[in-house]
């Protein structure tokens, strides 16, 4: 087998690339849409528009995290170039199935944890065919994987699952005490210094995610950073503070910029952190090509030049950002995963998505116990002046249906505890995934607000443990796909590659087929869905409207039957 053969093989790397960046960011869009959509802080095109400043701005940052494709899971210098060409094709095929499956069903998931574990997957089944082949004894396994990474990874995450649902539900239990859902005559007192917190919080994050990202920026500044943290979150909060005093002053509302500017904050994170999860790989491949086509032997010499630092096409870097933007404007997936976050956390009760289950209802019925043994504790006046400050009916009743799923000032807690988390994760070069943080610190945001009442809490966690089994599924499905993938490509090569890639596009399409049936049943279901009408002249029209779909209902179902 010659190397010209491999050329083909870039090609198609580099083809999976963009695929991958589409159903990637179809997944991971809901990181940094769902506050700002959710609490409707601006247009969607507005918000579009930040979010894509904070894409771009992140790839320009995202060159060193590529190092993780090329070294992070397994040590290249024990395999030669062909190898890593199918390990490579294996990863990139699995993850264009895995995520697209997550998207067609609306579930966010972690693009970290697939590439990590299908990484890990295809470099096992790899390195085991490689050692079997020498006649070697399976032990020697340890020497192929970098297994004391792939364990950081998985503790990290477990633990910021943790920290941020309970981070977010403190932070927001002491905001809406202080400013209760009623927060707009709140903000003019102090709303200055509590934005200067969260100012301080979203802008540290965003310096902290640039400095350690981005290739130009020298050591000894990164050092400093680090070192004067204390000073640079002082100084950041002394001027957000009087920024946002003067805005309040021309009777600004100042929630609103503190949401904006950390939908641009997130979106940045998810471009510098997670952009090598999508090319990640086939740059590796393309670096391994570079090196193999220059080496005296290039199919028998192994990737040793691959273990040092490589660093990455400022072109291929951007031109990756301008697909990810492209398809955070026209993907219908981003939305509907970006929807499920949304409405996992709505404040008032609507059509709820997850139906309930025996888990969710004995999880609600320990919770409600407990809480509700601990809140008898509590001093009955004590207890009155919480409930007041924690009772939403006299902000949303009025717009109980036409109204944001939530308000502004929740939406700025998500953003800045979310970055808080993360940039002291990076800052100790902690990994976790920039989704579950979101995630977690959403749900606790609504769960301190008490969005799950009694007659949703049921679905809430229903719908809530369906995400986190998904997360945990996820892990499971990439490292035995790209296992099998790997063995199928590495036994049967050019003709198991051909193969492959026929299965990969008949589930693509069954997936879309099944989305585009998913949304049309959701949309004409949102459509029946009885709504209050608060007009009265509206009642007739409204109830032959809700006839005239009672009767094509039953049509359908007649001809169907």
């Amino acid at each position: 087998m010659g190397i010209e053969l491999f050329f083909y093989a870039i090609i198609l790397l580099a083809l999976f690339a963009v695929f991958d960046l589409v159903v990637g960011v179809s997944n991971d869009a809901v990181n940094f849409l769902s506050s700002s959509i959710g609490s409707r802080v601006a247009s969607r095109v507005v918000i579009l528009g930040i979010a894509s400043a904070g894409i771009f701005a992140g790839v320009s940052f995202s060159s060193g995290m590529m190092e993780v494709a090329r070294k992070g899971i397994f040590h290249p210098k024990l395999f030669t170039m062909p190898e890593l060409m199918f390990l490579f094709l294996a990863v990139m095929l699995a993850d264009i199935i895995l995520l697209d499956l997550f998207n067609s069903y609306s579930l966010p998931t972690s693009t970290t944890v697939s590439i990590v574990f299908e990484l890990l997957g295809a470099a096992v089944v790899v390195s085991l065919l490689k050692i079997w082949d020498a006649g070697d004894s399976v032990r020697r396994l340890s020497e192929y994987i970098n297994s004391s990474k792939a364990m950081l990874i998985i503790g990290g995450i477990l633990f910021s699952v943790v920290v941020a649902f309970l981070l977010g539900a403190l932070i927001q239990v002491l905001s809406r005490l202080l400013f209760t859902f009623d927060y707009q005559k709140r903000l003019r007192r102090y709303g200055a210094l509590w934005g200067g917190v969260a100012m301080a919080s979203i802008t540290y994050f965003i310096l902290v995610k640039g400095a350690k990202g981005t290739s130009f920026t020298p050591p000894e500044m990164v050092r400093w950073i680090k070192d004067n943290t204390v000073l640079i979150l002082a100084a950041m909060f002394a001027v957000s503070a009087l920024l946002l005093q003067g805005l309040l002053l021309l009777r600004w509302n100042i929630l609103k910029p503190i949401v904006l500017i950390g939908t641009f904050a997130l979106a940045m994170a998810f471009a510098a952190n997670d952009l090598v999860n999508f090319i990640g790989v086939p740059m590796a491949g393309y670096h391994a090509y570079k090196e193999a086509s220059a080496s005296a032997d290039p199919i028998h010499g192994t990737m040793e030049a691959l273990a040092g630092r490589v660093p990455s096409e400022t072109y291929l870097l951007l031109l990756a950002g301008t697909v990810m933007v492209l398809t955070l404007w026209i993907s219908r997936k981003a939305q509907t995963v970006a929807a499920t976050s949304i409405n996992l956390g709505q404040q008032t009760e609507r059509a709820e998505r997850f139906e309930s289950n025996a888990l969710a209802r004995g999880t609600v019925r320990m919770l409600s116990g407990t809480f509700g043994a601990l809140w008898s504790l509590v001093p009955r006046r004590m207890r009155k002046g919480l409930n007041r400050r924690f009772d939403p009916v006299e902000a949303s009743e009025a717009e109980a249906d036409t109204g944001p799923p939530f308000d502004l000032l929740r939406a700025s807690v998500n953003l800045m505890v979310a970055a808080a988390v993360i940039s002291y994760a990076t800052s100790y070069k902690l990994p976790l995934s920039t989704t579950y943080v979101t995630f977690m610190v959403s749900m606790g945001t609504s769960f301190a607000d008490r969005a799950w009442g009694r007659d949703s809490a049921v679905y809430r966690v229903s719908g809530v443990l369906t995400v986190v089994g998904g997360w945990f599924l996820t892990a499971m499905m990439a490292f035995t796909i790209s296992g099998i993938f790997a063995l199928i490509i590495y036994k049967a090569q050019a003709f198991g590659v051909l193969a492959l890639l026929l299965v990969v596009a008949l589930v693509l399409w069954k997936n879309h087929v099944r989305h585009t049936e998913r949304t049309r049943s959701t949309t004409e279901a949102e459509i029946f869905n009885l709504k209050k009408v608060a007009d009265v002249r509206e009642t007739v029209s409204t109830t032959f409207e809700h006839m005239g779909l009672l009767v094509r209902e039953i049509r359908e179902s007649l001809h169907a039957g």
